[in-house]
């Protein structure tokens, strides 16, 4: 079985490495082929696990939009005797809406939804089409020549980045990261559900909101107690409980338990973020520190600016660098997330 994803082209790497980070961690076995940018087929999917596999990528990822299961694939010319010779009763629940979205083809959108709809309708009975409210969707892909049909059967909740803005939540402080940013990061880290979540520098909470929402337990400390007691509120407005969080200096920490996975944007350039520490120390102090207390393999998922040079630094004390992914804030600043891991000794 194969299904479709139609990712966010806000980043031209990001989508694509938070897909694989996710489906290593969830055990999802399957064969990523990027069409194109935006366009992502997973092939080789277990029937038997397929549904399941679907949930989780639904639940997980945010720099995706859609998640489809694959009816068929056929040439764009092929299109009416490939829809007639559909069972739709098998997908179509009643009503339905179709919707095509294209990649590098120049076909008319709207004229081919009414083509595909109507050669549904003509190879079905007892159904009716619903362009507000259909119980079932189907999803028309064209890539060039090619065309993907493909069914939605979970829908990923689109309001939740929204709703979840810095700005949106009770605790708000300038300069916090976006929620889609923090939930890739957090895959990137690889954390899975119950495993422990560390953020030492937690502000106001948001990436500590993301790994909850994929079912991280949750740690979180900052040395300002303002940003503490926020992170708090900003949990409980979630609906969180398995949480603990902590007003102290990052080179104070002695975590209760050896964490799963560390996911963190550290104040740099803020003299007053780990008290009396400041420029690039912080982050050298930041990995002495949180070593001992992560697990052995265990990931860190980071944020950083682009003039500092973390590799010696990391490399002294025990980490390995995975993967590095740039983005581009304005001129004087590019905002560098590294996925780095804890070797064995």
């Amino acid at each position: 079985m194969e299904l479709l994803l139609i990712q966010s082209q806000e980043h031209s790497t990001l989508p694509l490495a938070e897909l694989n980070a996710a489906m290593e961690c969830e055990n999802i076995n399957g064969v990523v082929d990027a069409v194109c940018e935006g366009l992502v087929i997973i092939n080789s999917l277990s029937p038997e696990y397929c549904d399941d596999y679907y949930k989780i990528l639904v639940k997980r990822l945010g720099y995706t939009h859609e998640v489809h299961e694959v009816i068929a694939k056929f040439d764009y010319n092929d299109i009416e005797e490939e829809i007639v010779s559909i069972d739709w009763s098998k997908y179509i629940d009643e009503t339905f809406a179709v919707r095509v979205k294209r990649f590098n083809s120049k076909i008319d959108t709207s004229a081919t939804e009414r083509k595909v709809g109507s050669l549904i309708l003509s190879a079905s009975e007892g159904i009716k089409v619903n362009l507000d409210n259909p119980n079932s969707y189907i999803r028309f892909v064209i890539h060039k020549n090619d065309v993907y049909l493909a069914i939605r059967k979970y829908e990923l909740n689109k309001k939740h980045f929204e709703e979840m803005k810095p700005h949106k939540r009770p605790f708000f402080y300038p300069g916090s990261m976006s929620p889609k940013l923090a939930r890739c990061m957090v895959n990137l880290s690889r954390v899975k559900e119950n495993e422990l979540l560390l953020d030492p520098f937690c502000g106001t909470g948001g990436i500590l909101i993301e790994g909850g929402f994929v079912g991280a337990k949750l740690a979180g400390s900052d040395v300002d107690w303002k940003m503490k007691n926020g992170t708090v509120t900003n949990l409980d407005y979630c609906g969180f409980t398995n949480y603990r969080t902590f007003h102290l200096d990052v080179r104070e920490l002695n975590m209760y338990e050896l964490v799963d996975a560390v996911v963190t944007d550290p104040p740099y350039g803020i003299s007053t973020s780990t008290g009396d520490v400041d420029g690039d120390e912080i982050f050298n102090e930041f990995f002495k520190a949180i070593y001992d207390n992560m697990k052995d393999d265990a990931y860190l998922c980071m944020a950083s600016p682009h003039y500092v040079d973390l590799e010696p630094m990391m490399e002294a004390v025990g980490f390995e660098l995975l993967e590095r992914y740039s983005i581009k804030m304005h001129r004087s600043l590019t905002r560098v997330i590294s996925v780095i891991k804890k070797s064995k000794v």
